[in-house]
C-alpha cells in the first residue's frame, strides 16, 4: 500500500506555511502540562529535553520524569502542549499530550516514602532498647533490671503504636473480612508481647519481649519495604488511557471556530482536527483529505488515507491535512475509553492472583493460633498460673512468628529483579515472578515489539545517486514515515538533494515540485502515475520524463528477536503473533521468526479475547506488546511485558518493562522466574523447619526474649543469604 507524505515545517519554505497542530485557547490553558515521552531512555535524553523546554519562552520550569517517561511543564498561559510537542519533535523527540489533572492524584509515592520513615523509626527504637536488654542479659537485678524495662517499655510502646500501624491496619481489615492473612499471627504476637511485657515489669520479673517485639517490627517493615521496592509504582493503565484523551477541542458553529473543553461537545457538533491533532471524538468525516495514524490504536504500520464519509475514532492522529469530523460518540462512548474499559476489567481479573505467600498464611495462621491457644490451655492446666500460662503462650506466637515468612518473598523477589535489572529487564508487580514461572504460552506484537515500528528502504544500493537525489529533494519537506526513511537511506550515501522548487503537499496524496521545468511527485501510486500497485508498502516518484520509480520499505526488526523466539520455541514454550498491522507483512514477519501460528488484523478487543480463550483452554499465557491496541491484551494476560520505548498506557498495563531494544533478555526472564520461585519455596521450607526446631523450645517454656530475638535473627538471615545466590549470572 503506498501512502502519501506530509510536511515538514522546518523544510521548506511551502512546508513551512501548512497548518499549525490543534493550538489551545490562552483561556483554556491552566495548570501544569504534561506530556508523555515513550521514547527516552537515559539521563542523556532528560537533560536534552529540559533544556530545550526550558529555553521555550514563557516556559518556568520543565521536570522530566524518567521511569513514569513524562515531562510536567510549568508555564504561562500563552504556552500551548502542541507547540511544545513541536519543538520536541524538532528535538528528537516523540510526544503526546497527557491530561495533567488526572496525573497528578499519584505523581509521588507516598506508601514508600512511609514505609520508609516508619522502618528507620523502628531501627533506631530497636537499637536503644536492645542496649539496655543487653544490660539485662548481662546479669542486672532488682530495680536496675525494673528500670531498664520500664525505660524500654517507654521507647518501644509509642514507637511500635507508630510503626507496626501497617500490620495492624492490614489484620483488622482482614478480621472484618472474616479472613486471616499474615498479618493478623504478626499483630496478636506484638499485641501479646507488649501486653505479657508490661503485666511482667508491673511484678517486677525477670523477662520482658520488648526487645523482641520492637525487633519483630523492624524485620518485618524491612520485608514490607523490600516488597515494595520490586515494583514500579505506577498508575492504573485505565487512567492512563483516559489521560491521553484530548482534554479540548475546535468546534464549527456558523463558520466560527471556537476552542471548548471536551465535555461541552454533544453529538452532532462538527470538529476541525488540524495536521498534527489527535480526533478528539468519534465520529465521521465531512470535508477534508488526509491521512491518519493509528498505529498507537491498531497497530498498522503506515497511515491510512482518509477521505470523507470515512469513520475515524478518538486518540487517531491527523497528519496531513485538515479534517472536519462530525461527532458520533464523546468521551465515556469513545473508542479509547472502550479500550479503557477493557483494560479496567482485565487488570481486575489479574488482581485475584493469590500468592504464594497469601497461601501460605491461609495455612500458617490457623496452625500458629491453635498451637498458642494449645499451650495456653496445657500450661495453665497444669501449673493453675495464669502468668506462666500467658508469658508461654506469648512466647509461641513471638518465636512462631512469620518473621522468615515475611522475608522469603521479598527477598528472592529484589534479588531476582536485581539480577534481571542488570539484563535490562524491569520487575513492577510484586508476583509477576510467580507468574512468570508459570507460563508456557508468549504471545508477541508486531510492529514495535519484534519489530522497530519504522521502516527502512528495501535495497537501497538498487537505486541510482540521481534518483536518489531527486526523491531526497521531495522526501526532506515531509515528515512521513516513509520520507524519513527515504531521507536517512539517501543521505546515508552522502547524497545531497536536487534543487526543486514549487514544493507543495496535497493532503493525503504526497509532495511535488518543478524540475527542470517539469512536474515530480512522490507519494501515492496513482496520484503519481503507477497506476493501481496493491497493498505493497512503497512510495512512487515521477520523474521529469514521465516514468515513475518504486521505493520499496520494511519494518526492521528488533535486535534479539529471532534469538529470543528461538530460545523460547527451543524451551518448549508455544509462540504465536497477533498484530494489527494487514496479512502481508504479519506472514512475512511470522515465516521470518518460525512462527506457525498468527494473526493479522487484530483489533484490541480481538487481542484480548484470543487470550482470554487461551486462559480458558488452561495456557499460561505471557503478551509482549507495545501500542495502546495491546493494553487490554497485556492487561487480560497472565504476566505482560512491554518495551521502555512503549506508550504510557502499554508500558503501565505491564509487569515487567524491557529497558533496551534488544529482545534477547526475555528467555532469561522465564528461567530467572523459575528459579526465584524454587528459592521462595526453599524459604518457606527454611521458615517451616526453623519453626520445627524452635516451637518445642517455646512449648516447654524455654523461649526466653534472648532466646526468641536470636532465632528471628537467624531466621531472617537464612532466608536472605538463600535469596541471594539468585543473584549470579
Amino acid at each position: 500500500m503506498t501512502v502519501a507524505l506530509r510536511p515538514s515545517p522546518s523544510a521548506c519554505p511551502a512546508c513551512a506555511a501548512a497548518p499549525a497542530a490543534q493550538a489551545l485557547g490562552a483561556a483554556e490553558a491552566s495548570g501544569p502540562l504534561a506530556l508523555s515521552l515513550p521514547t527516552i531512555h537515559c539521563a542523556a535524553c532528560i537533560a536534552t529535553v529540559e533544556r530545550v523546554l526550558n529555553a521555550q519562552a514563557g516556559v518556568r520550569e520543565a521536570r522530566v520524569n524518567l521511569t513514569l517517561k513524562r515531562v510536567t511543564v510549568a508555564a504561562g498561559p500563552e504556552v500551548t502542549p502542541d507547540a511544545l510537542i513541536r519543538v520536541l519533535a524538532d528535538a528528537g523527540f516523540e510526544a503526546h499530550e497527557l491530561d495533567a489533572g488526572l496525573l497528578g492524584a499519584t505523581a509521588t509515592d507516598k506508601v514508600g516514602r512511609d514505609l520508609l520513615m516508619r522502618l528507620a523509626v523502628a531501627g533506631f527504637a530497636a537499637m536503644n532498647v536492645m542496649l539496655l536488654s543487653v544490660a539485662v542479659w548481662a546479669g542486672a537485678e532488682g530495680a536496675t533490671r525494673d528500670m531498664f524495662h520500664w525505660i524500654s517499655a517507654v521507647i518501644t510502646l509509642p514507637t511500635i503504636g507508630f510503626a507496626a500501624q501497617p500490620f495492624f491496619v492490614s489484620a483488622w481489615r482482614a478480621l472484618r473480612a472474616r479472613r486471616l492473612n499474615m498479618d493478623v499471627p504478626i499483630s496478636l504476637a506484638i499485641a501479646l508481647a507488649l501486653a505479657t511485657s508490661l503485666w511482667e515489669t508491673w511484678l517486677s520479673g525477670h523477662h520482658a519481649y520488648f526487645d523482641a517485639a520492637i525487633a519483630l517490627t523492624f524485620f518485618l517493615l524491612a520485608g514490607r519495604y523490600l516488597d515494595h521496592r520490586t515494583r514500579a509504582i505506577a498508575r492504573s493503565a485505565a487512567e492512563e488511557l483516559a489521560a491521553l484523551e484530548v482534554p479540548r477541542a475546535t468546534r464549527l458553529r456558523d463558520g466560527e471556530e471556537t476552542q471548548v473543553p471536551l465535555g461541552a461537545l454533544s453529538v452532532g457538533d462538527i470538529v476541525l482536527v488540524r495536521p498534527g491533532g489527535r480526533m478528539p471524538v468519534d465520529g465521521e468525516i465531512l470535508a477534508g483529505n488526509s491521512e491518519l495514524d493509528r498505529s498507537l490504536l491498531t497497530g498498522e504500520t503506515l497511515p491510512v488515507f482518509a477521505a470523507p464519509g470515512m469513520a475515524v475514532s478518538a486518540g487517531e492522529v491527523n497528519l496531513t491535512g485538515p479534517l472536519q469530523v462530525r461527532a458520533s460518540a464523546i468521551g465515556s462512548d469513545s473508542a479509547l475509553h472502550r479500550l479503557a474499559d477493557l483494560v479496567a476489567v482485565a487488570e481486575s481479573g489479574r488482581a485475584r492472583y493469590t500468592s504464594l505467600a497469601d497461601r501460605a498464611a491461609r495455612l500458617y495462621a490457623p496452625g500458629v493460633h491453635i498451637l498458642s491457644a494449645l499451650a495456653f490451655i496445657g500450661w495453665f492446666a497444669w501449673s493453675g498460673d495464669l502468668r506462666i500460662a500467658l508469658n508461654i503462650a506469648a512466647a509461641v506466637l513471638i518465636i512462631t512468628c512469620p518473621c522468615a515468612l515475611g522475608l522469603a518473598v521479598p527477598a528472592v523477589t529484589t534479588a531476582a529483579s536485581g539480577r534481571l535489572f542488570k539484563h535490562g529487564m524491569l520487575i513492577k508487580h510484586e508476583t509477576a515472578l510467580e507468574r512468570l514461572a508459570r507460563v508456557d504460552t508468549v504471545v508477541f506484537d508486531k510492529t514495535g515489539t519484534l519489530t522497530e515500528g519504522q521502516p527502512v528502504l528495501s535495497h537501497p544500493d538498487s537505486h541510482s545517486d540521481a534518483v536518489l537525489r531527486l526523491a531526497l529533494a521531495l522526501a526532506e519537506c515531509s515528515a512521513h514515515p516513509l520520507s524519513q526513511a527515504l531521507a536517512r537511506a539517501a543521505r546515508d550515501r552522502g547524497l545531497q538533494p536536487d534543487r526543486v522548487t514549487r514544493l507543495h503537499e496535497v493532503p493525503g496524496f504526497g509532495t511535488e515540485g518543478q524540475f527542470e521545468g517539469h512536474m515530480v511527485r512522490l507519494g501515492r501510486a496513482a496520484w503519481a502515475g503507477a497506476g493501481d500497485q496493491g497493498r505493497e508498502t512503497a512510495a512512487w516518484l515521477t520523474l521529469p520524463d514521465g516514468t515513475t520509480h518504486r521505493f520499496a520499505f520494511r519494518d526492521a526488526l528488533r535486535p534479539g528477536a529471532e534469538a529470543a523466539v528461538a530460545a523460547l520455541q527451543a524451551a518448549g514454550h508455544r509462540v504465536l503473533l497477533m498484530s494489527g498491522d494487514s496479512p502481508g507483512p504479519v506472514a512475512a514477519m511470522a515465516a521470518r521468526l518460525g512462527i506457525e501460528d498468527w494473526t493479522a488484523e487484530a483489533r484490541p478487543e480481538d487481542k484480548a479475547a484470543r487470550i482470554r480463550a487461551l486462559k480458558a483452554q488452561g495456557a499460561n499465557v505471557l503478551m509482549v506488546g507495545d501500542g495502546l491496541n495491546d493494553t487490554a491484551a497485556l492487561a487480560m494476560a497472565d504476566v505482560s511485558i512491554s518495551p521502555a520505548s512503549a506508550l504510557d498506557a502499554a508500558r503501565v498495563a505491564s509487569d515487567i518493562v524491557l529497558l533496551g531494544r534488544d529482545l534477547a533478555p526475555l528467555p532469561l526472564a522465564l528461567t530467572t522466574a523459575r528459579a526465584a520461585t524454587r528459592r521462595i519455596r526453599e524459604n518457606f521450607r527454611i521458615a517451616t523447619l526453623y519453626n520445627i526446631l524452635a516451637v518445642p523450645l517455646a512449648v516447654a517454656g524455654l523461649a526466653t526474649p534472648l532466646i526468641a530475638a536470636l532465632a528471628m535473627s537467624t531466621s531472617s538471615i537464612t532466608v536472605s543469604l538463600n535469596a541471594l545466590r539468585l543473584r549470579s549470572p
